[in-house]
């Protein structure tokens, strides 16, 4: 017989307004612990009647798919480690091999590790979608509530009124979804037709308060549409600049000197309206410029870029939803101004035309200082000239002419 922990671990009481009924989803062989329910956790196995934790490097999304599967936990969402504390449990010895369509994790494939040691923080930890989620959009936490029940996932209905779908019950869906607090929610009939889990959401407003479902075999167009505050992507910042915009290497983005330029604040998210606000600082100065939001952006000018320019800018973005005020803010973004090409160009040529000029009147100085000392030798230093010396031939003739003489 199962001890009470156990029992508690796989039982989920469903008292439907149709009858009073136990659904139990239980798994022998793996559990998720220290998590915020029975659908996140650090993932542990048991084999031999003890339980070992998971290296991250023999697990994967596949293998995260079987498990939240096995729990009947929905989809896995989260799959990093040193989430949920520190364990002494021993290693688990294999690797598991999943194809991601098993029903259970003990049933996939699997290898020796190559692991020899997994320390705490290596251990895999896991959070599955549980039994809601958000869908129709990109992101998790905003789109049209769904449940996950009897392996299948459709869209909610309060049996009771639609109209108990408050911000409150929003709120706790978001949380319960790990994306803080509900920002807007509405109920909306874009979705087509679809057979629906009928609740009572005021159960969510509760932790302690299970929520039950059941088949009502009920199609509507009515669905809760949440948007959490986690769905809120921070804004964009970015650069533009006449004559174009370049990167280095950890020095940020960079304008040339004298141009005019541009700093362009945005967000993405459904919500318009609100104003930017462009802070800038750097050693020096500190500034506040505010605008108002058209088509969610926001463009700060700058005629001509001076090195007063030069610095950390932040977009901030306040914007008004659902009677909440929010505030976004950016990414920092590095602006370095430089010299422009052509000045830089123009200056080196300058320097070595002025360079050339100096070495020249040097040489030119040296070179008649030199020939006016040796004009002013004294001449009794100077080499005696004998003259240039004769030609072959006329050396030849003379020497002629001095036979004649002779012989006469």
């Amino acid at each position: 017989m199962k001890s009470m922990s156990l029992w508690r671990e796989c039982v989920n009481l469903d008292n439907t307004p149709r009858s009073d009924r136990i659904n139990i989803t239980c798994s022998e062989s793996i559990r998720l612990v220290n998590g915020d329910n029975q659908c996140s956790g650090r993932l542990e196995v048991k084999s031999n009647n003890s339980w070992s934790i998971v290296c991250e490097d023999d697990f994967d999304q596949q293998d995260a798919e079987v498990v939240c599967r096995e729990l009947d936990c929905g989809d896995p969402s989260v799959l990093q480690g040193a989430l949920y504390g520190e364990t002494e449990a021993p290693e688990w010895s294999r690797e598991f091999l999943c194809e991601g369509h098993e029903s259970a994790l003990l049933d996939c494939k699997s290898s020796s590790s190559s692991q020899k040691f997994c320390s705490s923080g290596k251990a895999v930890e896991l959070t599955c979608s549980g039994h809601l989620r958000l869908v129709g959009t990109t992101s998790r936490c905003f789109g049209v509530l769904e449940i996950f029940y009897h392996r299948e996932w459709r869209p909610a209905y309060d049996f009771k009124s639609t109209e108990n779908w408050d911000h409150e019950v929003a709120t706790a869906v978001c949380s319960r979804l790990g994306c803080c607090y509900a920002v807007f929610q509405q109920i909306t009939d874009t979705f087509p037709q679809r057979n629906v889990w009928l609740i009572d959401s005021s159960c969510f407003k509760s932790p302690s308060h299970p929520c039950f479902y059941y088949d009502g075999n009920l199609q509507t167009v009515n669905r809760l549409e949440v948007l959490c505050s986690d769905s809120l992507e921070s804004p964009n910042i970015s650069v533009s600049s006449s004559s174009g915009v370049s990167k280095a290497r950890n020095q940020g983005l960079q304008v040339f000197f004298g141009t005019s330029f541009s700093i362009i604040c945005s967000s993405h998210h459904l919500y318009q309206g609100g104003i930017f606000q462009l802070i800038f600082n750097n050693s020096t100065t500190t500034l506040n410029n505010t605008l108002p939001a058209v088509n969610n952006s926001a463009l700060f000018s700058f005629l001509e870029a001076s090195h007063a320019h030069q610095g950390d800018y932040i977009c901030v973005h306040h914007v008004h939803i659902n009677s909440q005020n929010l505030t976004l803010q950016s990414q920092q973004l590095s602006l370095t101004v430089l010299v422009s090409v052509s000045l830089t160009e123009f200056i080196i040529r300058h320097v070595v035309v002025l360079l050339i000029m100096v070495v020249s009147t040097s040489a030119l100085y040296v070179y008649f200082k030199t020939k006016s000392r040796r004009m002013q030798e004294p001449k009794r230093n100077r080499p005696v000239d004998d003259g240039p010396a004769l030609r072959p031939r006329e050396r030849r003739r003379r020497q002629e002419q001095r036979k004649c003489m002779h012989s006469v």
